[in-house]
């Protein structure tokens, strides 16, 4: 069933997509960091209907829009619909569908308005991705006043009397077939991953509190963490691109390894885990990579909830804060003999400053599996360890209780 969300930033693929303005002609702006337009030439349309780069192409079929093929320095493209008349008969929609035919996203101006243009929607760049914005802007001066207010020069003979400012409209976002990922869940194929904001966990003292810090580089090196990191558990997150082995190890006083935190061979890494910065010395780890990675440190506090529907790929260090809760583990398997491993285990914190050493094993095995486990009540700390995609789906116990209860 189509989901159907508010015009809000939406991971699209960065592939070729065809893209139509039913009701309407159509134009697009290629707009650098500015938001503007470089000159002329970014602008694609009837009269001039492709970009010099290529990757953006007006022809009978709609427009096609190459994302994997538009210039590092356009940030941000913005698709537009307009009639020749003083008026739309209906406000036009866009659709982008994608090379095999699947249906990426449409938005509908759902607002009547007598306008002649409208900035319909906008790909822009994030993290190495692309994502789509809704804009329902319209103009009544048509589209010599849209393009004019992105920075396109208009003739004299072109020029509308009022280049009045753009209209807000009221629209939707359809995004059929899937809803955008949650905040910090795995996107395929995207590096670095998004940092994801944090809160912290009102009563729960366990860990220190201090200023993330990130590393990033491209193969074999040694990073020392900035001053300042308070002693205890911290969170570890890394990613690593491409396909190639990534190993993490954290360095003792002596500046020898300690037992490793990450060291696999999963394409596109993705993970979190959990490390206790030392006391009396910077904490310092040995990177082993044969890609670009990324490295962030920070406080526990900044680890994904386990709450409603969890996405991911790789080691994941999770919180659960509130009442037990069954577990359902969805894992798709992973590359290698077996399958893939996968395991969790729950560390109970309340009143605790560091991991303890005998945590709950709730799951051990591998290969493809759908299992649930139980989870105790928290402050917990989950370690979930799996290479491959994996979906974690959490059950309340409320409901299931109400219903023993009926029966006695």
């Amino acid at each position: 069933m189509d989901r159907i969300t508010k015009a809000t930033g939406h991971w699209v693929p960065s592939v070729v997509l065809r893209i139509g303005t039913a009701g309407a002609e159509t134009a697009a702006l290629l707009l650098d960091s500015s938001g503007r337009v470089r000159g002329d030439a970014d602008l694609v349309f009837h009269g001039q209907p492709a970009h010099p780069s290529g990757a953006v192409r007006l022809g009978p079929a709609g427009l096609a829009l190459d994302l994997n093929g538009v210039e590092p320095a356009v940030e941000r493209i913005v698709v537009a619909g307009w009639t020749r008349h003083s008026a739309f008969r209906a406000l036009p929609t866009l659709k982008a569908v994608a090379p095999d035919g699947a249906d990426i996203v449409t938005y509908t101006v759902a607002e009547e308005a007598e306008v002649s243009a409208v900035a319909l929607g906008a790909f822009f760049r994030e993290a190495d991705g692309w994502k789509f914005d809704g804009l329902g802007q319209g103009y009544g001066s048509g589209l010599a006043g849209l393009i004019a207010s992105y920075g396109i020069e208009v003739a004299d003979a072109d020029r509308p009397t009022v280049l009045s400012g753009p209209v807000p409209l009221t629209g939707v976002v359809k995004m059929p077939g899937q809803a955008p990922p949650e905040e910090g869940a795995y996107v395929p194929g995207l590096y670095p991953p998004p940092e994801r904001p944090y809160r912290l966990l009102e009563g729960w003292e366990f860990g220190p509190v201090f200023e993330p810090f990130t590393a990033e580089g491209h193969g074999n090196q040694v990073v020392t963490v900035g001053a300042g990191l308070p002693s205890g558990p911290v969170l570890v997150e890394v990613a690593h691109e491409g396909e190639g082995y990534f190993a993490l190890y954290p360095l003792d006083e002596r500046n020898k390894d300690e037992e490793y935190v990450f060291a696999v061979s999963l394409p596109d890494l993705r993970g979190s885990r959990v490390v206790h910065a030392p006391k009396d010395r910077p904490l310092r780890f040995r990177v082993v990579a044969e890609n670009r990675w990324i490295l962030r440190v920070k406080p526990m506090a900044a680890a994904r909830r386990l709450e409603g529907v969890l996405h991911g790929y790789g080691p994941e260090i999770l919180i659960h804060p509130g009442k037990g809760v069954d577990l359902r583990v969805d894992f798709a398997g992973g590359p290698g003999h077996g399958g893939g491993f996968v395991s969790v285990r729950a560390h109970e914190v309340a009143g605790h400053y560091r991991m303890r050493l005998d945590p709950s094993g709730l799951l051990h095995d591998s290969g493809a599996l759908r299992r649930t486990v139980p989870v105790m009540d928290g402050p917990v700390v989950m370690d979930y360890y799996a290479l491959g995609p994996w979906t974690l789906t959490v059950k309340e116990l409320h409901s299931a209780a109400a219903g023993s209860s009926s029966r006695l």
